[in-house]
């Protein structure tokens, strides 16, 4: 019998990230990626998984980052999403259930990456591919929400200034286009005040 409750949160993210429709970037000729933003329920709140990439990997080594990489011709960002989270984590594509999608970015290595939004079930079972992931960890979200664990930090990137959202999780940073995907996310479910498309 299906729990009520995975019902419930279920269908609330679903029509949350359904208004707006997400963004998406005028056609170009980057290199089409996307990611996997796995959800589930644990203790009665909302975690996701994030991994830390190996330094053997030719972009973003050592990076925190949600499991992804680039689309195969033709294929589909949801499709990609669950098929590199299989690759890289070992949670089994047909396990995730697709809940919607957020904003496009483009990454200054050249990638314009579609974030995809599903739920996991709990517990969550993984197996990390070590030639790509060092480690696995879980935040529930409340963590990202909390204004304590946030920091806006202004960097010089190629010549010019930028504000760059740092969230502190233990001791570790996530930052860079992961912080703009949880930046996103976080808006989109009435966790985090939008103050306008992330930067």
């Amino acid at each position: 019998m299906t729990d009520p409750q995975w019902n419930s949160w279920i269908l609330e993210i679903r029509t949350r990230l359904s208004t707006p429709t997400a963004r998406r970037l005028p056609p170009t000729d980057t290199r089409q990626a996307a990611v996997l933003v796995p959800l589930y329920v644990d203790a009665g709140e909302l975690w996701t998984i994030l991994t830390q990439r190996t330094r053997k990997l030719p972009h973003h080594k050592g990076q925190i980052a949600f499991p992804g990489g680039s689309l195969e011709r033709g294929e589909e960002p949801w499709d990609g999403a669950v098929r590199e989270t299989e690759e890289e984590i070992g949670i089994e594509s047909r396990k995730v259930l697709r809940l919607g999608d957020l904003d496009e970015l483009e990454t200054p290595s050249g990638f314009r990456i579609v974030p995809c939004v599903g739920a996991v079930p709990f517990p969550v079972e993984t197996r990390p591919n070590e030639d790509e992931i060092d480690d696995i960890f879980a935040v529930p979200l409340s963590a990202f929400a909390n204004p304590t664990m946030v920091e806006d930090q202004l960097v010089r990137l190629d010549g010019e200034e930028r504000l760059l959202r740092v969230y502190h999780v233990g001791s570790r940073r996530v930052w860079g286009l992961t912080a703009l995907v949880v930046q996103n996310l976080l808006q989109r479910l009435g966790l985090e005040p939008a103050e306008g498309p992330p930067n």
